[in-house]
């Protein structure tokens, strides 16, 4: 059975002061070995969020990482720099850094091997825009995002990764995928991880959605049987976080 994964990207938002207060508010709340709940506040807000999870259960992400090992590259974070710090999980792929940054499916790639190169687990955000999915290739578009991202990644590295499905339109929208929409497509990525693995690697995978969870929809996405729990952009940043993580209580 997968354990379900509830992970919080805050984005750019807090500060190091802000983002403390926010966890010392919240780790009583969802400090729980029902559910791993990992927190991915910005990069200058890491240590002290480190610090304060210290004795719980909830794990630290990072938002992103750069793909090559250190160099000239001003403005950049290296894998192994956040994992000396102690950070478990890096968020990578997502479609802000895609449409922002113009990152591409093989940066996307590079960053997932550096990541696991550090023991880094990769949080790996793959999904459509409103216009792909009108034009029906949500699926295809899905699948060829997931093939590229985990090229050249070992079967005993891809087991322990996550992939998050996270429909663009849903992202910040206050839309949400329908339980059967997100379904369908968490379940299509299940089956190209078993086509470029086997049907043990897909049944130890887990796979998120994201895109506007919220304390009322959580439930009910993340009891389909291929939705091994949430990404969470902006709820993640109130107390009605805990509920999320508690949808089964």
């Amino acid at each position: 059975m997968r354990k379900k994964i509830i992970a919080g990207n805050w984005k750019m938002n807090k500060t190091p002061e802000e983002a403390q207060k926010l966890v010392e508010e919240l780790k009583a709340l969802v400090n729980t070995d029902k559910v791993d709940v990992v927190f991915c506040p910005p990069f200058v807000c890491l240590p002290g969020v480190i610090e304060a999870v210290k004795g719980t259960h909830i794990a630290v992400g990072a938002q992103n990482i750069h793909f090559e090992e250190s160099g000239a590259y001003t403005g950049e974070v290296s894998a192994e720099m956040l994992k000396n710090l102690g950070v478990k999980y890096v968020i990578l792929g997502h479609s802000e850094r895609r449409e922002y940054f113009h990152e591409t499916d093989e940066i996307v790639n590079k960053k997932v091997l550096k990541a696991l190169e550090h023991d880094l687990i990769p949080i790996i955000c793959v999904g459509e825009s409103l216009k792909q999915r009108e034009q029906g290739i949500t699926i295809d578009l899905v699948r060829l995002q997931t093939k590229i991202a985990l090229k050249d990644v070992p079967a005993d590295k891809a087991k322990e990764l996550v992939i998050a499905y996270e429909p663009i339109w849903a992202i910040g929208t206050g839309k949400t995928a329908t339980a059967e929409q997100a379904e369908e497509v968490c379940k299509a990525i299940r089956e190209v991880v078993a086509e470029i693995y086997d049907q043990t690697v897909a049944d130890a995978i887990r796979i998120q959605y994201g895109g506007s969870v919220n304390a009322g929809n959580a439930k009910e996405l993340f009891e389909m049987p291929n939705i091994d729990g949430g990404l969470v952009g902006g709820a993640s940043l109130k107390i009605d976080f805990s509920k999320i993580v508690n949808y089964n209580d």
